[in-house]
């Protein structure tokens, strides 16, 4: 079933994480909903994950650490 996701684009932020620009929102937006037809439900635990790793906070192996004990 489809669940929109939460998006304040005026603040910046998705399931509540803060973004640190409009493009870097839009595009991490995007990739969350086309990953959402192959079955990820996103949280804001998860969304907060892929922004750190896009800002270079965290690693890609982290990152896959991350998701997979969500």
């Amino acid at each position: 079933m489809y669940k929109p996701i939460p998006i304040d684009r005026d603040n910046l932020t998705i399931y509540g994480v803060k973004f640190p620009n409009l493009d870097m929102l839009n595009k991490t937006a995007n990739a969350i909903g086309t990953n959402m037809f192959e079955g990820f439900e996103p949280t804001p635990e998860s969304v907060e994950a892929i922004r750190d790793y896009i800002t270079d906070r965290i690693t890609l192996d982290e990152l896959v650490k991350i998701i997979k004990e969500l």
